[in-house]
């Protein structure tokens, strides 16, 4: 008889065997009143049945955003390089922003006792003949290189992706005329080119911008007006013509952020020559004018005292040929990321 008893779970007994009594819940109001006595052993009742959100966050959501964010980071990180350049640019941007929080030193303090002193743990690169701490000075630049720089890379972006996307976008007599136009710019030199915008509109940070920046405005130009060729025969930018999206919204919503990737790329690379090139011009004395601490003037300060003192002018060029050469290798990454 054994054989023939099958046990399902642990609620049903064997056959023969009495199932023991379950005890009755305790008397309250409803069963005194003969209302439904709550179920024995019953968890408690859900109300969510329709499967709707309960307001609680999936735990793999954080998770899944992470390992994205890891996936597009991860190329880079394996780049020492890389990192090390961008670590650079960092530090550059922001002790540029906030020179005070890495040198406690006036960049226009003298202190005559202590002129044309080497590198030390007291001065790093050293100071000047006038007793002034050339890394503080070097640091405090920063904000006027960056600043004109950023300006000068500003402007060139705007007017670059406005005269490609005009060009690229309606094409015929008019991408023609913009065009030749934009190859005039770029058969001319660009530090000459700065050079005749900056003696016409005078001397300063501003009109330093505006030089440099319409020499290097060509490049975007050209590279956005090759996007935008490339995009608008895309299938959907026809897709939303078709649907009755108008040529401005297709170039707003389509055109223009499909067109930026190499764009930016080309920014960052810009932005090693508009140094390179402000840089030039201060040190030929179109910069700021003196007690202000650019890095073309301090180089250019620096060259009288090459014999004696070197490092006046060899740690500012050191500076700014690091500062150029890591963001054309952060641009070149990033170019050979994307393709």
């Amino acid at each position: 008889m054994s054989e023939n008893i099958l046990v399902k779970g642990s609620e049903q007994a064997a056959p023969g065997v009495p199932p023991a009594p379950v005890p009755a819940p305790a008397a309250g109001p409803a069963s005194a009143a003969g209302g439904a006595a709550p179920v024995a052993g019953s968890g408690p009742i859900r109300t969510d049945t329709g499967g709707g959100h309960t307001g609680e966050r999936h735990p793999a959501g954080g998770h899944l955003r992470r390992s994205a964010v890891f996936e597009v980071v991860r190329p880079f990180l394996r780049r020492p390089g890389f990192v090390l350049a961008a670590a650079f640019i960092a530090f550059v941007v922001v002790s540029g922003l906030f020179p005070g929080v890495f040198t406690s030193y006036d960049p226009t303090a003298t202190t005559p006792a202590e002129k044309l002193r080497g590198p030390g743990l007291d001065h790093l690169f050293g100071t000047d003949e006038l007793g002034r701490d050339l890394f503080s000075r070097v640091l405090h630049g920063s904000t006027l290189t960056i600043r004109t720089t950023g300006g000068a890379v500003l402007i060139a972006i705007v007017a670059g992706l406005a005269l490609g996307v005009v060009a690229g976008f309606l094409g015929g007599w008019i991408d023609s005329l913009l065009m030749r136009t934009v190859d005039v710019a770029l058969a001319l030199p660009l530090l000459l080119l700065a050079l005749a915008i900056v003696t016409a509109l005078g001397f300063g940070m501003l009109p330093m911008a505006i030089a440099v920046s319409v020499g290097i405005m060509p490049g975007f130009a050209r590279t956005t007006r090759a996007e935008v060729f490339r995009v608008k025969g895309q299938a959907y930018v026809e897709a939303a013509r078709t649907g009755g999206a108008s040529w401005i919204r297709v170039m707003w919503r389509h055109v223009l952020p499909n067109s930026w990737g190499p764009v930016m790329v080309l920014a960052i690379l810009d932005f090693g020559t508009a140094v390179l090139s402000i840089s030039s011009l201060s040190f030929l004395g179109f910069g700021a004018p003196p007690p202000a601490a650019e890095w073309g003037t301090l180089i250019s300060s620096g060259r009288n005292y090459l014999v004696t003192s070197p490092w006046l002018s060899l740690l500012p060029g050191l500076f700014v040929g690091l500062v150029v050469f890591s963001l054309n290798h952060v641009a070149r990454t990033l170019e050979e990321v994307r393709s």
